[in-house]
C-alpha cells in the first residue's frame, strides 16, 4: 500500500495489520460480553445467586466499568502514548479475568467483572485514536467500517462459543478462553504495534486543563442531547443482552439453541450496519438515523400490545424484535456522527464523554429493565417501547423541534 494512503508519511502499519489491530482490540470486548450470556444459569447455581434476575448483573459490573473508563484512556494515551496504554491496559484485564477465573463468590465475580470493562475500554478508545493518529478522512472511514463489519459478527457467534465450552467443561473455562485471546493479542502487540502517536502531538497529563475541556463538551448542544437519547437506546439494547438467556432459554423453552436465535438477532443488526454506510451517503445522519428512531419505538409498541393480549410466542417475538434490531443498526453510528458534529477540535474527549454517558448511563437502564423481567417478554418489549420514546424526545428537543433537517446545531 503507498505510503499516500497515511496522514502524511506514516506507513508504520499496513492497511491490513491496521483493519486487524481495530478487529482484535474491539472483538475481544465483544466477546467479554457476549460468551456470558450462556452461562449466567450455571453461575447462578455455582455461586448461590439470590434471585433469579440478579446474575444479570454479570452483564451490567461489565458495561458500568467500561463505561466509566472511557474517561480516562483518551488522556492517558494522548500523554503517555498508543502502545504503553493499551499493553498495559491488557495485562490489567488478564490480571481481572484471573481474578474472575478464582472468584469465590458471586460478589467478587461482579467486581472482577467492573474491572475487566474499565480494563478492557482501552481497547476501543486507543484502537480508534491509533487509527487516526495513521489515517485521515475517507481511508480512516474505510478501516473503521471494515473492523466494524467484523466486529457486529461476533454477537453473531459469541454466544454459540460460549454455550460449546458449556458442553465440555465449567462456566470459568470460558474465563481461560478470554485469557488466551488477551494474552496473544498482548503479545501480537509487542511484537507488532509501533508507537504511533507523534512526539510533537503528545499532551501533558494537565488535570485542570483535561477538566476544562470536559466542560467544554456539555456546552455543544448536539453531544449532550445525542449523547442522552443514545443513552436511552442502548439502554434498551443492554436490556435485551441481560434478559435474552432468560427470555429465550427458558421462557420459549429453547434451550441450549436459543444461541442460534440470539444469532439472527445480532445478524439482523450487523447487516443494517453495513448498510448504514452507504445509507447515509443518500439520505445524511439525521433523516436516516430519526426515521429509524420512529420505526423502532412503533415496532416496539405494537409488539407490546401484541403480548398485552396474549400473543408472546417465539414466532412473534423474534421476527419483530429482529425487525427492531435491524433499525437499531441504523441508530447507533448516526447518533456517534452527530454528537461528534460541532467538536471536532476536542475530538477525542468529547469522543470519551460520549461513550462515558451512553455507557454508563445505558448500562444503569438495562439493569433496571432488566430486573424488571417476570417470566414474560413485556418488561423488555415495552422497556424498549419506553426508552425509544425517551430517545425520540430527547432528540426533539436537541433539534429544537425541527426534525429530518441538514443542518448542524451548536
Amino acid at each position: 500500500m503507498p505510503r499516500s494512503d497515511f496522514v502524511g508519511e506514516r506507513q508504520l502499519l499496513t492497511f491490513w495489520q491496521l483493519v486487524t489491530l481495530l478487529v482484535l482490540s474491539t472483538g475481544i470486548v465483544a466477546l467479554s460480553i457476549d460468551m456470558m450470556l450462556p452461562a449466567l444459569p450455571e453461575i447462578g447455581r455455582d455461586l448461590q445467586v439470590a434471585g433469579e434476575n440478579n446474575k444479570q448483573l454479570v452483564v451490567t459490573a461489565f458495561l458500568i466499568g467500561f463505561g466509566l473508563a472511557q474517561l480516562f484512556y483518551g488522556p492517558l494515551s494522548d500523554a503517555w502514548g498508543r502502545k504503553p496504554v493499551l499493553i498495559g491496559a491488557l495485562v490489567l484485564y488478564i490480571g481481572a479475568t484471573f481474578f474472575c477465573l478464582a472468584a469465590w463468590s458471586f460478589e467478587v465475580l461482579l467486581f472482577g467483572r467492573f474491572l475487566q470493562g474499565m480494563s478492557i475500554a482501552a481497547a476501543r478508545v486507543v484502537s480508534i485514536a491509533i487509527a487516526r493518529d495513521l489515517t485521515s478522512g475517507r481511508r480512516m472511514a474505510q478501516v473503521v467500517s471494515m473492523a466494524m463489519m467484523v466486529f457486529m459478527a461476533v454477537p453473531v457467534v459469541a454466544p454459540s462459543l460460549g454455550q460449546l465450552v458449556l458442553f465440555v467443561a465449567p462456566w470459568r473455562w470460558i474465563f481461560v478462553i478470554l485469557l488466551f485471546a488477551a494474552s496473544s493479542l498482548a503479545i501480537w502487540l509487542s511484537l507488532q504495534l509501533p508507537e504511533t502517536l507523534r512526539e510533537e502531538y503528545r499532551r501533558k497529563l494537565n488535570v485542570r486543563q483535561t477538566v476544562g475541556v470536559f466542560r467544554e463538551t456539555l456546552r455543544h448542544r448536539a453531544l449532550v442531547g445525542y449523547a442522552l437519547a443514545g443513552a436511552c437506546f442502548f439502554g434498551g439494547l443492554y436490556a435485551m443482552l441481560n434478559m435474552s438467556e432468560q427470555l429465550m432459554a427458558q421462557h420459549f423453552e429453547l434451550g441450549t439453541t436459543w444461541t442460534l436465535a440470539f444469532a439472527v438477532m445480532a445478524a439482523s443488526m450487523a447487516i443494517t450496519n453495513f448498510a448504514n454506510s452507504r445509507l447515509v451517503m443518500r439520505y445524511g445522519q439525521r433523516r436516516l438515523s430519526q426515521a429509524a428512531l420512529i420505526g423502532f419505538t412503533a415496532i416496539s409498541g405494537g409488539h407490546s400490545l401484541l403480548i398485552l393480549t396474549g400473543v408472546d410466542t417465539i414466532w412473534v417475538f423474534l421476527p419483530l424484535l429482529s425487525l427492531a434490531m435491524m433499525l437499531m443498526g441504523l441508530i447507533a453510528a448516526n447518533f456517534n456522527a452527530l454528537a461528534m458534529e460541532p467538536v471536532g477540535h476536542i475530538a477525542g474527549t468529547a469522543s470519551a464523554a460520549y461513550g462515558f454517558g451512553t455507557g454508563v448511563i445505558g448500562a444503569v437502564i438495562g439493569m433496571a429493565l432488566g430486573q424488571l423481567y417476570n417470566d414474560t417478554a413485556l418488561p423488555l418489549i415495552a422497556g424498549q417501547t419506553v426508552t425509544g420514546l425517551a430517545a425520540f424526545v430527547t432528540v426533539y428537543v436537541t433539534e429544537r423541534g425541527e426534525l429530518f433537517g441538514e443542518g448542524t446545531i451548536d
